[in-house]
């Protein structure tokens, strides 16, 4: 039997199940338990003809131009596991296992290839060509996780939003099926749910699965029943009712609840996988104001902070949510992979550390810790919302250390 997928949620909110003419998007990403989440920044830049991008394990070939992007990835791999770009568009992934075994060969990873859509696509849209083109170019597999013993292999379900609609883009191998949403509350966690209403599809993806026998052409063509293992199609997502609970009222604070909800199971803390980072982007429609993301850079958003980055030129870099770099010597780079784990704790996850020992071993303390932590985290939605119900432009030297003085503030709490 093949490993269950990680269980990481996906959530984007439209109008007008969101607040006041704003997308709303969030992830938790589950992963096993010892892994560091690192928040990188990368500037657009400009490439030259022929160059070659080196992603987790395999070299492609590189653009003329890439987007700035902020990403939130594991530190051992080239790849994210959530992220956005200066034009307003956020990509996450899920592993998601399919009747069709995935391949352990190394191609582009799902977390490559949320990066790759980032790098490449100014819209939502042009995103998902930009993964779809380089799923049938290159293909997907090679292992997951950093783990020299063993190789755990997944397909990839991506959420891929911007400030006026999403695409839930699923896959199987190079084949894939995505349904458009421009309303409502969508939720995608570690199994499909794409079912009949398909928007966009692999050109040959019908006649692949009834060459395959697992479709006879005369149904509806349901994505989810004709790829799931017997047993795997069922509706997972229980955040979703909690979001669609609020009314017309989903918001950055609303998504971070939901995030938090241990009992719901969106907050993953299991024996084998804990929630080790989290996302929360609010798009506003109107392309005047900014788009803002709240990164964790640490485990278990219900004893992290949310702290929020926007885009502008000259954005200061964060070391602090960096984990420190092993170059060529990374036992990730070297063949064969992961002989040894290296430490990849940066700055605020060692501090961070410290903090859920103390929540954990002395209540009095850690309740005022965490009630510190929460009144900083509010300071900052509080700023935020301030910027989205002003009337002027934004200067973009006041945000420009936004990021680096939240996190800066958070590491002098906890010393």
């Amino acid at each position: 039997r093949m490993a269950a997928a990680p269980p990481s949620y996906c959530f984007v909110a439209f109008p007008p199940c969101s607040k006041d003419g704003l997308v709303v998007f969030g992830k938790n990403s589950a992963r096993p338990r010892d892994e560091v989440q690192e928040v990188v920044y990368f500037a657009a830049a400009e490439h030259d003809p022929g160059s070659k991008v080196e992603c987790t394990y395999i070299e492609i070939e590189q653009v003329p131009k890439t987007h700035a992007v902020v990403l939130s990835r594991p530190s051992w791999l080239w790849g994210a596991e959530m992220g956005a770009n200066e034009h307003g568009v956020c990509v996450a992934n899920e592993a998601v296992v399919t009747r069709e075994p995935a391949s352990e060969s190394e191609a582009l990873l799902g977390m490559d290839l949320v990066r790759l859509g980032l790098e490449r696509g100014a819209t939502a849209k042009e995103a998902l060509d930009v993964i779809v083109a380089l799923l049938e170019e290159h293909g997907q597999g090679g292992n997951y996780y950093e783990d020299g013993s063993s190789c755990h292999t997944f397909q990839s379900a991506f959420l891929i939003v911007d400030r006026n609609e999403a695409w839930i883009l699923e896959t199987s191998g190079k084949y894939w099926a995505a349904e458009k949403i421009t309303e409502g509350v969508k939720c995608i966690c570690n199994q499909l749910s794409l079912t009949t209403k398909i928007d966009a599809e692999h050109p040959e993806l019908r006649n692949y699965v009834k060459s395959q026998g697992w479709w006879n052409g005369d149904s509806d063509f349901n994505f989810s029943e004709v790829f799931s293992l017997a047993d795997g199609h069922l509706s997972c997502c229980s955040g979703k009712e909690s979001l669609e609970k609020q009314g017309g009222d989903v918001s950055a604070q609303a998504m971070i609840d939901v995030l938090r909800d241990k009992d719901s199971g969106v907050c993953v803390d299991s024996e084998s996988f804990l929630t080790t980072a989290s996302i929360v982007s609010v798009l506003p429609q109107d392309p005047s104001f900014p788009c803002i993301h709240y990164f964790t850079g640490t485990p278990d958003p219900s004893r992290s902070i949310f702290k929020p980055f926007i885009f502008v030129d000259d954005v200061k870099l964060v070391p602090k949510v960096q984990s420190p770099s092993f170059g060529n010597d990374d036992p990730a780079k070297k063949i064969p992979r992961f002989q040894e784990k290296p430490d990849r704790r940066h700055e605020l996850y060692k501090a961070h550390e410290w903090a859920r020992s103390l929540l954990e071993n002395d209540q009095d303390k850690g309740q005022k810790l965490m009630r510190i932590m929460l009144d900083l985290e509010k300071q900052g939605l509080e700023a935020m919302e301030d910027i989205l119900s002003r009337t002027e432009i934004l200067d973009p030297a006041e945000v420009v250390d936004l990021f680096y003085d939240c996190v800066d503030t958070e590491l002098k709490f906890f010393k």
